[in-house]
């Protein structure tokens, strides 16, 4: 359909839309019109992605002297192969519609791993091999050796690529194209997709591709710091943003790793010795670099990961003198790896500030803050000019200087917490020293900065006056929608008891109360007896649930379980648990039936949809608070108190409640699909917990549904399956309108707080 929304004409590649999805459209215009950013919630299950594409790709056309170009960031692969095929039926409509005016490019960018065709290269185990075994193939000397040399390997696909890009005809036609097909692309014309996306980045129209490739300084400097002003950059599923921004700039120091850059130094320092006797020029040369300034041009395929903070200013400096020779520089990295060593060997919790930490280093081992500051690239510049390729090997010494110009940068908004064992495991000595970083709007700033308009979406982003003091900055619009149904098929229920009466909760003085672990038990028997196909059950974290499920095992009640469904459970080992989805939903496609126990903050909370069959109820035993004694939790608390005033238990709340919105919101994935959610946590009946889950949760939670024993959650279960078991009606014949056509869009007024008038 088409329709106008003011000055735009919006192509949607559907035949009728929602009325949130058209609210959703005009709040997205508003922002793109200020050129500022938004925040905007939308409920799970009702067309987010499709409403966003159409409304700044339809932008995009209706503008053709602004061209925007859409940078849309996802959390993981599977969102981003989603997000392609979407944009792919929107363009098709889009160019039926439009015609060739229509046409555009748009690409899927992810890591070496997930596009390489190289099967030499793509067979290594993690992603850093696969990294390491490109650069082999592909590095500037490595193929200046190969002219010489025919016995040394390269990659005939890098090999195509480059000779197609130097006589200018390395370009991808119009189109979107899904990583998959990048592949196919690449393999029919011989040429490396990876290097090929790279290079049409800064061509395409829409660009899909991981936070990290705008968050992480050091993936964000490489990908994304060409980008024009003029990119709308999207964030979905953004209700976990600021952890993401706080671990790209957070660095973990064990003994291993100070282990492995020894290891790392003595090669180096190897490699050093034999430059100066066959090609001591090259050192000359680099030295000469470096007294004009860091800033260089290295071909694409020798970059290494960019600098973890430095802004660009700083680039153009020159490198202190005490540095600038390689075996100078190797010293001071001993120095510092040698103190790191110290500092690890305590007996006692540590916690110190950035600039106690750089003073301590100063004065022990005579290492001060710019030298610090520049550790990163003077070792980036390093490795070029010793020519190293098997970069995975070096990761340990990468890691050391990271930490070293993390704390040589920022005076503020970090901590360095230094614990002699996990507190979970005290008779295990593990020293770990964690520069932990506290404040997420530092990651998140430059992108605020550089970008006209960034739109933060997800389904749970409640409360949404916290984020913009999470992130510090200024949202233009901000608007929680709620999801139109013409029936009500999502039934939540808060549980605060057993049959017998007794409380229920995972609170830590309960948690382990065999009272609350048998009803908790009798819950899920109960419910599996009468709710047909899936069940899928959070627990709040993965010790928690070991410990519950080997009770109701010792107890029989497992068996009972069992007799009505089979019982699949994620572990850490990703690899199970994708054998364990697979075969839960292979129960549930049999007519089976089949129960899922998984944790509120592992694998199967974020990315993982039970729509449709697969899940009919989830419930959530207890509230997944973070482990409250971790002391990089406490020190960020302390550091939000003062810094932004939000109180800790604020932040514990909101932070536990969104996890809890996000692991239910998995049951219901459209409007069509009907599902129960069960919170089984007294907890979860006061009102300064409840009033932090999303708009479109409360508005389905009816005051009867607040304080429920076991036995009334089967009987509304009963009903409300009942009742779910009529035919649907899709059009409304109660008179809610869910689905508008292109003429009630025509007919339509919109009164001035956004709602609509038919």
């Amino acid at each position: 359909m088409k329709f106008q929304i003011e000055d735009i004409t919006v192509y949607f590649p559907y035949d009728n839309i929602y009325p949130e999805q058209y609210q959703y459209m005009l709040e997205l215009k508003r922002a793109l019109d200020a050129k500022g950013h938004c925040l905007l919630e939308m409920p799970t299950g009702t067309g987010k992605t499709i409403a966003l594409l159409s409304l700044i790709t339809s932008y995009r056309l209706s503008k053709p002297s602004n061209p925007i170009k859409l940078l849309y960031c996802t959390r993981t692969v599977h969102e981003m192969e989603k997000t392609l095929a979407e944009l792919k039926l929107l363009y098709n409509y889009q160019l039926g519609e439009f015609g060739p005016g229509a046409r555009m490019l748009a690409i899927g960018l992810s890591s070496r791993k997930n596009l390489c065709v190289n099967p030499n290269v793509v067979s290594g185990e993690n992603r850093d091999s696969v990294d390491a075994g490109c650069r082999k193939l592909t590095a500037s000397w490595v193929r200046a050796i190969s002219v010489e040399n025919p016995n040394v390997p390269m990659c005939p696909f890098f090999e195509n690529y480059d000779a197609a890009d130097k006589a200018g005809t390395s370009t991808l036609p119009a189109g979107v194209y899904t990583l998959q097909e990048l592949r196919l692309y690449g393999k029919e014309k011989g040429w490396c997709p990876y290097f090929l996306a790279r290079h049409m980045v800064q061509q395409a129209n829409v660009v899909v591709y991981s936070y990290q490739y705008l968050l992480d300084p050091k993936v964000a400097g490489i990908i994304s710091k060409e980008m024009e002003r003029e990119c709308v950059v999207v964030f979905d599923e953004a209700h976990n943003i600021d952890n993401v921004c706080i671990e790209a700039l957070s660095v973990s120091v064990r003994k291993q790793t100070l282990e492995g850059a020894t290891r790392n130094l003595s090669r180096m320092s190897q490699e050093i010795e034999r430059l100066k006797d066959t090609d001591a020029g090259r050192l000359r040369a680099e030295y000469s670099r470096l007294v004009e300034g860091l800033a260089q041009r290295l071909p694409a395929q020798d970059v290494w990961l960019a600098n973890p903070a430095l802004p660009d200013d700083i680039m153009k400096e020159a490198v202190p003198g005490n540095i600038r020779k390689a075996e100078h520089f190797l010293s001071v990295l001993r120095r510092f790896v040698q103190y790191l060593k110290g500092r690890l060997e305590t007996d006692n919790v540590e916690k110190e500030g950035p600039v106690a930490f750089v003073a301590s280093i100063n004065t022990q081992v005579g290492i001060d803050q710019k030298m610090l500051k520049f550790c990163y690239d003077r070792l980036h510049s390093l490795m070029s000019t010793l020519e190293i390729t098997d970069t995975d090997e070096f990761l340990h010494i990468q890691t050391v200087c990271d930490l070293a110009t993390l704390v040589g940068t920022y005076s503020r908004g970090f901590s360095i917490i230094i614990e002699p064992f996990d507190e979970r495991m005290p008779h295990i000595p593990d020293p770990v020293l964690q520069l932990t970083c506290h404040d997420a709007s530092l990651a998140i700033k430059p992108v605020f900065e550089r970008f006209q308009s960034v739109v933060i979406t997800s389904g749970t982003l409640s409360p949404i006056d916290l984020y913009p003091r999470l992130l510090n900055f200024n949202p233009v619009v901000s608007r929680s929608f709620k999801m139109s149904l013409t029936r009500d098929c999502i039934c939540p229920m808060v549980l605060t008891r057993g049959s017998d009466q007794l409380p229920v909760s995972t609170k830590y003085d309960l948690r382990s109360d065999p009272g609350v672990e048998k009803n908790y038990g009798k819950l899920l028997l109960e419910m599996v007896s009468v709710v047909p196909d899936g069940v899928v059950c959070f627990f709040v974290s993965y010790s928690y649930m070991d410990g519950i499920v080997n009770s109701w095992h010792e107890s029989g009640i497992l068996k009972d379980i069992m007799q009505h469904k089979l019982v699949f459970i994620e572990t850490q080992d990703v690899v199970e648990t994708t054998l364990a989805l697979d075969n839960y939903r292979r129960a549930c496609d049999s007519g089976r039936g089949a129960v899922f126990f998984s944790v509120a903050r592992g694998k199967v909370a974020e990315g993982i949809d039970f729509d449709r069959h697969y899940g009919r109820l989830v419930i959530m035993f207890g509230v997944p608070f973070q482990y409250t004694l971790s002391r990089t939790l406490l020190a960020r608390l302390e550091y939000l108190r003062e810094t932004f005033q939000i109180k800790e238990g604020d932040f514990l709340t909101f932070d536990a409640l969104r996890q809890a919105a996000q692991c239910v919101g998995r049951v219901i994935r459209s409007k069509a699909d009907y599902g129960m959610m069960i919170f089984a946590d007294k907890r979860y009946s006061r009102h300064d917990k409840r009033s932090k889950l999303p708009g479109w949760i409360l508005s389905h939670l009816r005051d009867a549904h607040l304080n429920l024993s076991t036995d009334m959650a089967v009987y509304i279960a009963k009903e409300f399956l009942r009742k779910m078991a009529q035919p649907y009606d899709k059009n409304g014949a109660l008179g809610k309108r869910t689905l508008l056509s292109q003429e009630d869009l025509e007919n339509m007024i919109t009164v001035p707080d956004g709602e609509m008038l038919l």
